[in-house]
């Protein structure tokens, strides 16, 4: 072999050495990243994404924008991400409806977040709050509630088809066996102006968005859905408590990207995401009254998984649909 030769595979084979040195630097975001938010601004999911935009900024030295996206009970919002490239710069902050139960309500969109979306991390869990207008029903507890509900026509409202406010009010209706005329909105926000008009009788929304009316008098809290009783609301009663045996819906938030996206990006938001769960950002949502969980990273989406199909499960009994 010549000289010149054996400089020149010397040097391919530094060159082949350092690639797998190159390669490991971890992914940076070169632009802004985006979070979608698939309701309108106000509403508890709106503001858990604004919540930990700002930690996640500092985590990954770049701009996190909120950009809200409503409509079709979130699968506007969750199809621009899915038809966004994957570059890691396009978030969903998924939600227990969109990937839970838009499946089954909106099955021939052809949207499907359980397929469609990997989690980076779980944010925290709030209840829905059974909530009715005063001076337009009169009951005080659950059972005066369906007696009455017996007796006239009720009309209720919700954050959109396929919510889980929406699901909420659906499943406390069949397993009390009453009815009433529910009315969708789009998103918390124009609901809770709806309640505080005297628009509807009652509706499901979260702890977050509930409760300072509750606190207020202009709402009154009947129940809570989770099997816990909320923090934020202590003397609120659960279902169970209430006497709505086997009740029980909680409502849960994370942040996802699309399945296709590569690896090492995916691995550098999931530890990005997983740096912000700080007793400030937890204290934060705690205000928000959204109470932070903790799922280990290599079980999200198997958890996310379970907890859609059981959603799913409980949306597909009930035939509920949008289309």
């Amino acid at each position: 072999m010549t000289e010149i030769a054996r400089r020149a595979a010397l040097a391919g084979l530094g060159t082949f050495l350092a690639a797998p040195a190159l390669r490991a630097q971890p992914w940076q975001p070169s632009r802004p990243i985006r979070i979608v938010v698939t309701y309108p601004p106000g509403g508890v999911n709106d503001i858990v994404a604004r919540i930990v935009a700002e930690p996640l900024a500092r985590e990954l030295g770049q701009a996190v924008v909120i950009e809200n996206r409503a409509g079709a009970g979130g699968n506007i919002g969750t199809q621009a991400v899915v038809q966004s490239e994957a570059d890691g710069l396009s978030i969903l902050l998924g939600t227990t409806a969109l990937f839970g139960v838009n499946p089954i309500v909106y099955a021939r969109s052809g949207v499907d977040a359980l397929r469609d979306f990997t989690s980076l991390g779980m944010l925290g869990e709030v209840a829905n709050v059974f909530s009715v207008i005063p001076g337009r029903v009169e009951a005080t507890n659950v059972a005066a509630f369906i007696e009455e509900a017996k007796r006239r026509p009720l009309v209720y409202g919700s954050v959109g088809n396929g919510s889980s406010s929406h699901l909420s009010a659906a499943l406390f209706l069949q397993m009390t066996g009453i009815e009433a005329t529910h009315v969708p909105y789009r998103g918390s926000s124009p609901l809770v102006a709806a309640m505080l008009a005297k628009d509807v009788d009652f509706g499901f929304d979260t702890t977050a968005t509930s409760t300072a009316h509750i606190r207020s008098g202009a709402f009154r809290a009947l129940a809570v859905t989770t099997t816990r009783r909320a923090g934020a609301l202590p003397d609120v009663p659960t279902m169970q408590e209430a006497g709505v045996a086997g009740y029980d819906l909680g409502i849960w938030f994370n942040l996802a990207v699309v399945k296709r996206t590569p690896e090492p990006i995916v691995a550098r938001l999931r530890e990005a995401v997983g740096k912000i769960g700080t007793p400030e950002t937890a204290a934060r949502l705690r205000t928000a009254f959204v109470e932070p969980i903790s799922v280990p990273v290599a079980e999200g989406d198997a958890w996310i998984a379970a907890s859609a199909m059981r959603w799913q499960a409980i949306a597909r009994d009930m035939h509920l649909s949008a289309d």
